[in-house]
């Protein structure tokens, strides 16, 4: 999109004076999006995503989405600044978060301010109030009162449906779904709070800031049960014995986590299908097979 005159706009409304940019760095680590980081001409640094208009609104519920995940307890998150349309595309500008090195208490401290994250009580329904996107998947956040009533709807009936759509749907699991699906009351429960939760959380969706501690990272927000963010943090691994210790010690665990987080999971392992294809057709056809 190159300095286009409304990224320089937002940014001059933002710093409250003219500004122009020194140096447009490009940075890696999206594969939907394109990242830099500007490098204004009083040496200010702020993170830039940029889009094209494929993914509609994508970055305003970005920024919705991290406004509201941002509390003074909870892990620090990236402030956002400002989204907008450039050049045929969306934009968002965000704060510039310096990496650093991990802290000695670096697991210990994310748990726990994970766990005060989720502990608030902000929203008595589940949902968000706009939708957005899990990765390139759209991901449907309609309010709703029941907890696993909108799982069943907007989280596992949605990526089903989606797989039908795309071709990837097997009889061999698509029924049986349909199956759990109806009878999702026999697998979940209702929390005792919707919590605000990351929405995406495995290990590519942090990262270590110059404090040594977590900063969360490219969410997929909305208001549900606290279980799916610590599903997905063991989906895929690496967060550590010290992380989930320090995360019990302020939220205790129900024991029944252990019998629903694979079904949390199958909602990430049906989009990871949906975007990727057959390789997660395996895993998606095990788990279904288990809670038949």
């Amino acid at each position: 999109m190159g300095n286009s005159e409304q990224i320089l706009l937002k940014l001059s409304e933002l710093f409250g004076r003219e500004v122009s940019i020194s140096e447009k760095r490009g940075v890696g680590g999206g594969c939907i999006n394109q990242t830099s980081v500007l490098v204004l001409d009083r040496g200010e640094r702020v993170f830039l995503k940029e889009n094209s208009d494929r993914f509609r609104d994508m970055f305003k519920a970005e920024f919705l989405g991290l406004q509201a995940m941002a509390t003074e307890a909870g892990p620090h998150v990236p402030k956002p600044y400002a989204y907008g349309e450039a050049d045929g595309g969306q934009f968002l500008l965000l704060e510039y978060v310096d990496e650093g090195r991990r802290s000695v208490d670096f697991s210990q401290d994310f748990g726990r301010r994970l766990a005060l994250m989720h502990s608030q009580k902000r929203s008595r329904e589940f949902g968000f109030e706009s939708d957005n996107y899990i990765g390139a998947s759209p991901q449907v956040n309609t309010w709703e009162e029941s907890w696993p009533g909108f799982f069943a709807r907007h989280r596992l009936g949605y990526q089903l449906e989606l797989a039908r759509r795309n071709g990837r749907a097997s009889a061999r699991w698509a029924r049986p779904l349909e199956r759990i699906i109806e009878r999702i009351g026999d697998y979940l429960t209702e929390p005792d709070h919707a919590s605000i939760l990351h929405g995406d959380l495995w290990g590519g969706n942090y990262m270590v800031g110059t404090d040594g501690h977590a900063v969360l990272i490219d969410p997929a927000v909305y208001y549900g049960d606290r279980e799916t963010d610590l599903a997905m943090t063991e989906l895929f691994g690496g967060f550590g014995s010290a992380f989930y210790s320090a995360y019990h010690e302020v939220l205790p665990i129900d024991p029944g986590y252990r019998e629903r987080k694979d079904l949390y999971n199958l909602y990430h392992l049906l989009n990871h299908l949906n975007l990727f294809g057959g390789s997660y057709a395996g895993s998606v056809a095990s788990i279904v097979a288990r809670y038949q």
